[in-house]
């Protein structure tokens, strides 16, 4: 059985869906949202039009779908950063995005000199797997 999204996650990926729709108009399938220390991610899966999934199964498309996205993000993500800030009352001090052409999924990944990677699992992992007590990897 999957966590309750807590109400800020579920207003942050809803405003993440109406960006997405009014930025590219295209709505996203799902949205996720996770938040660790002073890194949100949001992930929109299914956020590429059918032009754009057609346009990403070579190289040289894939590469220019990325950079449309990249684009598009950077000049209007401001409107997004002032709703993220509205609803958690800190502010975003980065912001870019990542698209992964061959399944359509973009990445928006805030964070403040910090290194966000992002993995995209093929399934999901059950909860009582996750929750086991178990070391974490400190370096």
């Amino acid at each position: 059985m999957d966590k309750p999204e807590s109400a800020m996650a579920h207003r942050i990926a809803q405003a993440a869906r109406v960006f997405e729709q009014e930025r590219t108009g295209h709505r996203p399938e799902a949205v996720t949202v996770v938040l660790s220390d002073d890194a949100l991610v949001i992930t929109l899966h299914g956020a590429l039009s059918e032009a754009e999934k057609a346009l990403a199964q070579n190289p040289d498309g894939a590469a220019k779908v990325q950079e449309f996205h990249r684009q598009l993000f950077s000049s209007a993500a401001s409107t997004l950063r002032r709703e993220i800030e509205a609803i958690t009352g800190v502010k975003v001090r980065d912001a870019t995005a990542e698209i992964e052409p061959s399944t359509g999924t973009v990445v928006r990944a805030f964070a403040s000199g910090t290194v966000v990677q992002v993995f995209l699992l093929a399934d999901k992992v059950e909860t009582d797997v996750w929750s086991n007590d178990r070391p974490s990897a400190k370096g």
